[in-house]
Formats: structure tokens, C-alpha cells, sequence
């Protein structure tokens, strides 16, 4: 593939911080909120990188007219965020780690969240638990998970203790331009001069021209402790802030989940939540924020500014 690579048109700044031990890679656009704004924090999901969110900050700013403060990390194991000494990861580390991301580069007032699929489920607890330190969330097809029951325990804990025992591997891919033809896989609606641009950031150079994904195989474990329905409605229910649910058309969310989890209960779960707007972009799949970045843009704009 000769694809064009897509040049941002707001590049961002690198930061590390020291995070609950680990070293945590930020991006950042903007040095200060401008006057009327707050921070606007954007938090990928799984198999993801804080650079996923360029277009939309490129777009953003065209469509606000002015360069706001944006913050995008890289969660532990991902991206080029420290890989933690551990073998699995537990969702209650995203939310700590937000908690101390916000208290170490926003201390002061509340923030605008945006997630994108795992990162919007943390973006929902979050503003539940924390709910001043939050003013708007966007969450991003991010959905929850399946209910479970008890029942379940003892079968997702045996295979839990199977997979520690079992190494876990991520492919390798030959260069950039392999990289890029997964990622168009992954999504056919991916332009080639964005999949060219994030393959560079999705992965890194191992030797031989061969490039590896940026992401522990860790993460590939399954988590052996249960989604509970009932206890993340009741966190959402807490949720005080304006939301903003936002889909692809070509999300799948019934192919995905199938007999799983039933649209109606997703629908029933967004409801508890006292203040929510939706929005249906097309033509989009689950990377909203890749497929769509201008339209996504603008509807942001809107929201945040109202």
C-alpha cells in the first residue's frame, strides 16, 4: 500500500506523568482552556491509543473556531503508556487512574468526558462516582457489557486460572503498510490515509522491518470477576451531568452481542440516566470517531457549548 498519510492539522504534544506508579502517556492539543471552556478529556477503548482521537481534535477545531484544551491518554498496557506488573487487568485500575489523571493535569473544577466503547463505559462509572468532577459526557458506543449471573463464577474462575498459565501473544506484522491494511480490515469505512497515519501509532518497530502492536497481550485474559447489571445501573443512575450517546449506524450492536444482550436492555439501562441526548451518525461503524470525525465534531461542539 502507497496510501498518502493523513498530516494533522493540530498536532499534539507528548507528555508523561507518574500515575499511581505506572508512567502514563498523555496527549495534549493546548496548552490552557480558552476563556468559556473546560478540559475535554478523550479515553480510547480496548485494543486502542490516545491518538485515535486526531481527527476529531483537527475537526473540532474547525468547527468551534478556536483550539481548546484536549487531553488523551494512553490506559495502562496500551499505547505508550508502562505496562503494569501484572498479569490481568481490572477495570476499577481505568477508573483510578482517570481519578488521579484529573487530579494531576485538571485539579481545578470539573471536566468535559469523552469515551469511545471501553472508554465510554468508564466514562459513564466515572461521572457516577465522581459526578463534580465532571460537566458533560460524550460516551461513544459504549455500551456495557452483558448481565451475568452467579452461576457463572465458578466457570469464568477456572478458565481465568487456565489462561495465566497460558502465554499470550500478539501477531506481528511485516511494516506499516500491514498495519494498515488490519486496521482497514478491522474497518472497511477507514480512509488509507488514516489508517497509513495510525498504524504508526498503533504499533512499533521490533526489528527486521517488522512492527508490533502497542498493547500488552495481557489484555487478551479474561477478567475473572463478573459484570454486575445491577450495580453499573445504579452507578449510572448517579450520573448527574448532561450525556451525549452517540452510535454508528453500522455499529452491530445485535450482530455482536446476538442472544447476549438485548438492544431493549441497553435502552432500559440509558434511561435511568436523568439528562441524555442521542445522536446516529452514517455512514459509521463502531469507529465513530474515524468514520465519522467532522460530523462527530460538530455535534460536539454543539453539545459541549449549550
Amino acid at each position: 500500500m502507497n496510501a498518502a498519510v493523513y498530516r494533522p492539522r493540530r498536532p499534539a504534544q507528548h507528555e508523561f506523568v507518574a500515575l499511581r506508579g505506572l508512567r502514563y502517556h498523555v496527549r495534549r492539543w493546548g496548552d490552557s482552556a480558552p476563556e468559556g471552556t473546560r478540559p475535554l478529556v478523550m479515553l480510547h477503548g480496548w485494543m486502542d491509543c490516545g491518538a485515535s482521537f486526531q481527527f476529531v481534535v483537527d475537526a473540532l477545531a474547525e468547527a468551534e473556531g478556536r483550539q481548546r484544551l484536549v487531553l488523551a491518554p494512553d490506559w495502562r498496557g496500551f499505547g505508550l503508556t508502562e505496562v503494569p506488573a501484572a498479569d490481568s487487568y481490572w477495570f476499577p485500575d481505568y477508573l483510578a487512574d482517570l481519578d488521579a489523571l484529573l487530579d494531576t493535569l485538571a485539579p481545578d473544577g470539573a471536566v468535559d468526558l469523552l469515551g469511545h466503547s471501553m472508554g465510554g463505559n468508564i466514562v459513564m462509572a466515572y461521572a457516577g462516582v465522581r459526578p463534580q468532577r465532571v460537566r458533560r459526557i460524550v460516551n461513544v458506543e459504549g455500551y456495557g457489557l452483558p448481565a451475568t449471573t452467579p452461576e457463572e463464577a465458578p466457570a469464568r474462575l477456572a478458565q481465568w486460572l487456565d489462561e495465566l498459565k497460558t502465554p499470550q501473544r500478539l501477531r506481528d506484522y511485516a511494516g506499516l503498510a500491514e498495519v494498515a491494511q488490519r486496521l482497514m480490515k478491522n474497518n472497511p469505512l477507514l480512509p488509507p490515509d488514516k489508517a497509513a497515519w495510525l498504524a504508526g501509532h498503533w504499533s512499533v518497530p521490533i526489528g527486521d522491518g517488522r512492527r508490533r502492536l502497542l498493547a500488552d497481550p495481557a489484555h487478551k485474559r479474561v477478567n475473572p470477576v463478573l459484570y454486575r447489571r445491577d450495580e453499573a445501573v445504579a452507578t449510572w443512575r448517579q450520573v448527574a451531568a448532561p450525556l451525549l450517546f452517540v452510535e454508528g449506524d453500522r455499529g452491530e450492536f445485535e450482530t455482536w452481542w446476538g442472544h447476549r444482550y438485548a438492544r431493549s436492555d441497553f435502552e432500559a439501562r440509558l434511561a435511568v440516566v436523568a439528562q441524555c441526548e442521542r445522536e446516529r451518525l452514517a455512514p459509521c461503524g463502531h469507529m465513530v470517531h474515524h468514520d465519522q470525525p467532522e460530523a462527530l465534531a460538530r455535534r460536539l461542539a454543539a453539545f459541549l457549548a449549550a
